[in-house]
C-alpha cells in the first residue's frame, strides 16, 4: 500500500522537471525586441561615432512581421522611423559624401536595409513617414497602389512636424534629435518651436514673414498658406495672420552632417 504512491509521486515528480525545463527552454529562446530602443541605440551610437555594424545587421535581419508587431501604436512608428532616416543619412553620407551631389538619384536609390526589405530614403519619408504621399504631389496627392511595406508599416495619420524633425543631410535641415515613443508629442513640438525659430524672419511693419522652403515643398502638410500662418502664429513666429505675406526662403543644400540636438 505505501509503494504506490511513491511510484505515482516519482512519476509526477519527474514529468514536472521535464514539462518546467522544457517550458523554461522556450521562454528564453523567445526575446522580445524593442524596436524603439534598439532604434535609439543605432542613432545614439551614430551620434557618439560609433560602430554601428550590429545594429544594422539586426535591423536586416528583422522580418517583416517582426516589426509590423513590434510597432504598434503611431508613436512608436514614427520614432523609430525618424530614428532610422536620421541615423542612416548620417551613416550614408559620411562614408561616401560623393553621393550627396546627385540628390535626386541619392533619395531614391534602394540602400537601407530594413527587415528583409531594402528601402529608399524616398521610401521611407514619403511611403512610410508620410502616410503614401506622392513625393511630387506636395502634400495633396497621395499613392494610388502603394506597396505591403508601406501599407503595412506606415504611421496612421499624417503630422506635419515631421518637417521640422527629418534631416537630409542639407545645411538648413533641421538638427537630429533621438526621439522616443513616450516624449514623441514633446519632442516634436519643442524641435518645432526652435526649427521656426532659427529659419524664420518676420518683418511686422511690412507684414511680411521669410520661412524655410519645406513650407513649400510639402504645403499639403500644412495645409496651405492659410495653415502655415496658423502655424507661424502658434509657435510666436508671427503675432498676426491677417494679410500676412510668405516670402520663401532659397534653401542651403550644402552639405553638413553631425548636426545633433537634444530635446
Amino acid at each position: 500500500m505505501n509503494k504506490l504512491p511513491s511510484k505515482f509521486l516519482l512519476l509526477f515528480f519527474t514529468i514536472f522537471c521535464f514539462s518546467t525545463s522544457k517550458a523554461s527552454k522556450v521562454n528564453t529562446s523567445i526575446v522580445k525586441v524593442d524596436y524603439n530602443k534598439l532604434s535609439e541605440e543605432f542613432l545614439s551610437c551614430v551620434k557618439e561615432k560609433g560602430n554601428t555594424e550590429d545594429i544594422r545587421k539586426e535591423l536586416a535581419e528583422l522580418s517583416l512581421e517582426d516589426l509590423e508587431n513590434g510597432l504598434v501604436t503611431h508613436e512608436q512608428k514614427l520614432a523609430f522611423w525618424l530614428n532610422i532616416y536620421n541615423g542612416y543619412i548620417q551613416v550614408i553620407l559620411s562614408e561616401k559624401p560623393d553621393l550627396y551631389e546627385d540628390r535626386s538619384t541619392f533619395f531614391k536609390m534602394e540602400q537601407i536595409p530594413i527587415a528583409g526589405s531594402i528601402l529608399s530614403f524616398e521610401k521611407i519619408e514619403h511611403g512610410i513617414i508620410r502616410k503614401s504621399q506622392w513625393p511630387l504631389g506636395l502634400g495633396y496627392v497621395r499613392k494610388w497602389f502603394p506597396g505591403k511595406i508601406e501599407r503595412k508599416l506606415r504611421i496612421k495619420k499624417r503630422d506635419y512636424r515631421i518637417h521640422f524633425a527629418l534631416n537630409c543631410g542639407a545645411k538648413d535641415c533641421p538638427p537630429v534629435a533621438i526621439y522616443t515613443a513616450g516624449r514623441l508629442n514633446e519632442q516634436l513640438n519643442a524641435g518645432t518651436k526652435l526649427f521656426l525659430k532659427s529659419m524664420s524672419n518676420y518683418n511686422e511693419e511690412l507684414k511680411t514673414v521669410s520661412v524655410t522652403s519645406l513650407f513649400s515643398w510639402f504645403r499639403g502638410d500644412f495645409g496651405g498658406k492659410s495653415g502655415t500662418k496658423k502655424i507661424l502664429k502658434e509657435n510666436n513666429i508671427i503675432s498676426t495672420t491677417k494679410d500676412v505675406e510668405i516670402i520663401y526662403k532659397n534653401y542651403d543644400w550644402s552639405l553638413y552632417l553631425n548636426n545633433f540636438i537634444t530635446l
